[in-house]
């Protein structure tokens, strides 16, 4: 392995530390910072649950001393009436009933309460404990419509009637004494994850006073823990939104926060709870007018199994008439790429695959073979290797380049054990490098012959690392002993939590590091015996392996499949060009050609002795400066 790759490698691990060392400092830089900013908020929420308190306290003090001095009609048992409509008193006063719709891949249960959401059940999928995967619970959901008529009117306290319903649909309304209701519409298509839904408020322009510009919407939920790596799951769960004629999307949650909060004054086309492989999502055909949006994660050990309580207040304009529609669309269902890519206004883009140049690698190389390969193989383990072959063949240009220059390094290993000998001194550096650099021309080789390569293809491995743990194809999918590909593999639970580590051990990231400790291992016979390098093959053999364990035991244990089978391939590559490609006699007959050549001596060398001998002229006067010193 020559110096170029040695320092590439060495680059890249310097990378990883310095990224997890400042990640950790900034982690715990945000947990102060979030904590101070949830105390804040909390604070805030009790100030202003007192003074909600405090003004429904005298709301109905006004109320009970309104009714006692009018002839407002009391209902029976004596209770006063809350609503100057008899039809709303008797729609608050009703018991309320449930509904359900379904198709082959929803079951929507609704509450007249509201007419609102109750439950949905994602029916082609389940949860990582083999039961039922109910991305809405039942009773977990909070819908409401609020707007003014002569008093404020919230439709979650209010009970509709059904008024028409089928396997696939049902409408309810809410009814006014003078004939206005408003209507809700759900139906559900075939073969789809939308639940279509049309609000319309009818012959109510004359309840709604003209100065009304808006109607708030509020619907909050609180989204199960639905897999088995609980901080897995909470990574790549968040809020998101999207402006209208962006393609970007606005990301809530992704900074780690237990609590997030975020207003939004400008219109909006839609916004999503996302779940770490399932969202509920809810689109607004007229657009929202822009809203309130919050989050608050639960701890692992939650009694009731919640992940995260999401809530978002929004509204949409109102304009006065007979019958005014609002069309909306809730799609519950899986991030799946191609599914959401197809079901909305860039939907694909709350799946996480990284940043730019990483996310433009999935969406147009990996993901359309990776699915081009399961129209043929149902087995993804099988895909998995297939794809690996594919990615290593492709990249054979770069990878070969890179491994002839490690090759022929080895080569020269004696030669530059020699230069190590006959420089020994650390003044001495610039004279081994003038000797490195003539050497590597003699023999033909590149200085960034290994170091290049190696770099150009970190892009590749940085969108295969975003890709696995956030492909939905590999969830619950086995492969040998690994039930599910999408996370970790465990083959011991500890029953108790080691740092760094985690509760669990992972077969599949043990055989990884041991595969890339044996690739460090083959790799290690081309260093160079300088005693210099001896911190450089610690970290190549033993660190960067190690490392790799810890940080690939929590993680999609299809990952960790992946970089094994790669460090194999590269293992059986560098075998076959050392084999096949790699001639020692020719390299030994040309440094011995070379040597008897005049040398001639590029720009960069001349430049190198130049600055050679200027540093050692500066050397020796301030050696001349120190001795007059002396004398004096």
């Amino acid at each position: 392995m020559n110096k170029s790759s040695i320092a590439g490698f060495a680059l890249i691990g310097i990378i990883l530390l310095g990224f997890s060392w400042y990640n950790s400092v900034q982690y715990n830089k945000k947990q102060r910072e979030a904590f101070v900013a949830d105390s804040i908020a909390a604070a805030e929420l009790a100030e202003q649950m007192r003074a909600e308190q405090e003004a429904y306290a005298d709301m109905a003090d006004s109320l009970a001393s309104a009714m006692s001095s009018t002839d407002e009609p009391e209902i029976s048992g004596g209770q006063a009436a809350v609503y100057k409509d008899s039809l709303m008193e008797k729609a608050f006063r009703k018991e309320a009933e449930t509904y359900t719709i379904e198709n082959d891949k929803l079951k929507v249960g609704f509450t007249t309460k509201g007419a609102q959401i109750y439950s949905a059940l994602i029916k082609p999928y389940y949860k990582y404990d083999s039961t039922a995967l109910y991305f809405v619970r039942p009773g977990s959901s909070a819908y409401n419509i609020e707007f003014f008529t002569d008093q404020s009117i919230s439709t979650e306290d209010l009970v509709f009637d059904i008024v028409e319903g089928t396997d696939t649909s049902v409408t309810m309304r809410l009814n006014f004494q003078n004939g206005g209701y408003v209507e809700q519409r759900y139906w559900l298509e075939p073969e789809s994850f939308t639940l279509k839904n049309n609000l319309a408020l009818v012959g109510m322009d004359d309840i709604i006073p003209r100065n009304m510009t808006s109607i708030d919407m509020d619907w909050g939920l609180e989204v199960p823990r639905i897999e088995k790596a609980y901080k897995t799951e909470r990574q790549y769960s968040r809020m998101d939104y999207k402006y209208p004629g962006e393609k970007k999307i606005e990301k809530l949650g992704k900074n780690g926060r237990d609590v997030v909060d975020e207003r939004v004054g400008t219109k909006i086309s839609w916004f999503a709870f996302q779940q770490h492989f399932f969202s509920a999502f809810m689109v607004s055909e007229k657009e929202f007018s822009g809203g309130e949006f919050s989050m608050i994660f639960r701890e692992e050990n939650d009694p009731d199994s919640t992940l995260m309580t999401c809530v978002a207040n929004v509204s949409v304009d109102y304009e006065p008439g007979q019958r005014v529609d609002y069309p909306f669309d809730f799609y519950i269902g899986p991030n799946h790429y191609q599914t959401l890519k197809a079901s909305g206004d860039g939907f694909e883009n709350i799946v996480q695959l990284g940043g730019w140049l990483a996310s433009k690698i999935n969406k147009w190389v990996i993901i359309p073979f990776f699915n081009w390969l399961h129209e043929y193989i149902a087995n993804f383990g099988i895909i998995i290797l297939l794809m690996t072959i594919c990615i290593k063949l492709v990249l054979s240009p770069l990878t070969f380049k890179s491994y002839s220059s490690s090759a022929k390094m080895g080569v020269i290993k004696p030669e530059i054990d020699k230069l190590n000998q006959k420089y020994p001194k650390p003044e001495d550096a610039m004279k081994k490098q003038q000797a490195m650099m003539e050497l590597y021309k003699r023999a033909g080789i590149s200085p960034m012959g290994g170091c290049l390569p190696m770099l150009l293809q970190l892009p590749i491995l940085y969108a295969m690392f975003r890709f696995f743990p956030t492909s939905f194809e590999l969830r619950q999918q086995g492969f040998l002993w690994v039930d599910d590909l999408s996370t970790y593999d465990s083959i011991w639970n500890f029953g108790f939590r080691v740092p760094l580590l985690g509760d669990h051990l992972s077969l599949l990231s043990l055989l990884m590091a041991v595969s890339m400790f044996l690739y460090s291992k083959i790799n290690s016979a081309q260093m160079s015996s300088d005693p210099s390098m001896k911190g450089m093959k610690f970290m190549t053999l033993w660190l960067m392996p190690i490392m790799m364990f810890f940080f690939c035991n929590n993680l999609s244990s299809g990952l960790s499949y992946y970089y094994m089978l790669s460090n194999i391939i590269t293992i059986l590559q560098t075998w076959v060009i050392k084999r096949f490609f790699i001639d020692e006699d020719k390299i030994h007959a040309r440094l011995a050609a070379k040597a008897a050549e005049p040398v001639k001596k590029s720009k960069f060398m001349q430049r190198l002795e130049a600055a050679q001998k200027a540093q050692e002229q500066a050397m020796r006067q301030q050696v001349k400066e120190q001795s007059k010193k002396m004398r004096r």
